[in-house]
């Protein structure tokens, strides 16, 4: 599935492009945000509303184009890989600074890697999920910095390019974590500056007038075109869509799947960009008394119809998945044969695990009947709805 973002259309005066489709310099751009970020502590800040503040605050070493996958160059330069992935050898570019005018050097960058790689149990921050088997770093010189991991790690060159792999200056990253999480303690290298935060209600950003270090296959060098990016928290869906509509708003993100037709028909756009990473899905608790048994695990997982939840509830916008992966992940294999709807084996594997199907339809077994609480996630679109689908036929599960 993917996440939905709605832009405003090239008729809007505050847009990133004018009607003739060129630049336009100033302006404030007004951002509608379904919730307010959380812990902005990089390594944990793998949130939609996090990623939205911190892509603007924050550099990372490398870039990965969504459209190639292909990682580029961004604060580092150029870089060297050992045969075995354990060094990792990156050349900065030179005179880059954070926006309380430190150095972004070597040392800072293997400070903040330190952290990310190993954690700090006395501060309470923990490792990066982005990096595996790191060791050590080692500041060569100036712009130069190596990483040394104890086992290979292929994976690393695309974890400097997430969301949480962003650069903070080095008193940011000498903080305890309590402090990391808050908005006015991130000092970054990116192309705004927070200018005003109401926490949980608005955050205000600035452009910095002296960025010039976007990456280089960045059509646009220098400082952004906007002046200002003004985030504002809206929960309720129909104000989010009505401020779209009627022009009090730029942006919005998090467009439910009924909306995209009222948006679509005021002229404006839908985003849909899927996910680089893990899919969107239902992960069940092995834990859970019920379903320790691998049986009822895989009769519920053959017993749904993805393909049928996504047609009722959702729109082109969400493709069904075809493996815990999504296809522009790397190590994507097609799974559609294991992941296909299967009522007959579900049923018989709820039957071999021993849960009976009740005259009301609902299988129980030793008196206890099979139904399992859900709970649901926030930032999915239409979380709730697709967590109590009943399919059209199927196992008879609760």
């Amino acid at each position: 599935m993917a996440g939905l973002l709605t832009a405003c259309s090239d008729r809007g005066p505050l847009g990133d492009v004018n009607a003739a489709g060129d630049p336009v310099h100033g302006g404030t751009l007004v951002y509608l945000e379904h919730q307010p970020p959380s812990c902005l502590y990089l390594p944990a800040a793998g949130f939609y509303p996090n990623g939205g503040v911190l892509n603007q605050l924050t550099d990372k070493l490398t870039w990965q184009d969504p459209k190639t996958l292909k990682i580029e160059p961004w604060i580092a330069k150029s870089w060297e890989i050992n045969t075995d992935a354990t060094e990792y050898t990156f050349h900065l570019r030179e005179g880059v600074t954070f926006s309380d005018g430190s150095p972004l050097d070597a040392e800072t960058v293997a400070a903040n890697y330190d952290v990310y790689g190993l954690g700090d149990q006395e501060r309470k921050l923990p490792v990066a999920e982005f990096v595996n088997n790191y060791e050590r770093s080692e500041v060569v010189d100036k712009g130069t910095v190596k990483f040394h991991f104890n086992k290979p790690s292929p994976g690393f060159l695309q974890g400097t390019s997430v969301i949480g792999a962003g650069l903070v200056s080095k008193k940011t990253i000498s903080l305890p974590y309590e402090e990391q999480c808050q908005l006015k303690n991130v000092i970054g290298s990116g192309p705004f500056t927070v200018a005003n935060q109401v926490i949980d209600k608005e955050i205000d950003l600035v452009a910095r007038p002296d960025y010039n270090w976007a990456p280089p296959s960045f059509p646009h060098q220098g400082r952004a075109y906007l002046d200002r990016i003004k985030i504002v928290v809206t929960p309720e869906d129909n104000v989010r869509v009505g401020a779209l509509t009627s022009g009090q708003a730029d942006y919005v993100r998090y467009v439910q799947a009924y909306d995209e037709a009222t948006v679509k028909a005021a002229g404006y756009r839908i985003y849909a960009e899927p996910t680089r990473g893990v899919n969107n899905g239902l992960y069940l608790r092995p834990a859970n008394s019920i379903l320790q048994d691998v049986n009822v695990r895989k009769a519920l997982q053959a017993g749904t119809s993805a393909k049928e939840v996504v047609e009722t509830l959702f729109t082109d916008s969400y493709p069904v998945a075809t493996s815990v992966l999504s296809h522009l992940a790397a190590g994507y294999v097609d799974l559609s044969a294991q992941l296909a709807y299967d009522p007959a084996k579900a049923n018989a594997l709820l039957d071999q695990a021993g849960w009976v199907r009740g005259g009301d339809g609902v299988r129980a077994k030793n008196g206890r009947k099979l139904e399992l609480s859900v709970f649901v996630s926030g930032p999915q679109p239409l979380s709730k709805q697709t967590s109590n689908w009943s399919p059209s036929s199927g196992p008879g599960s609760g």
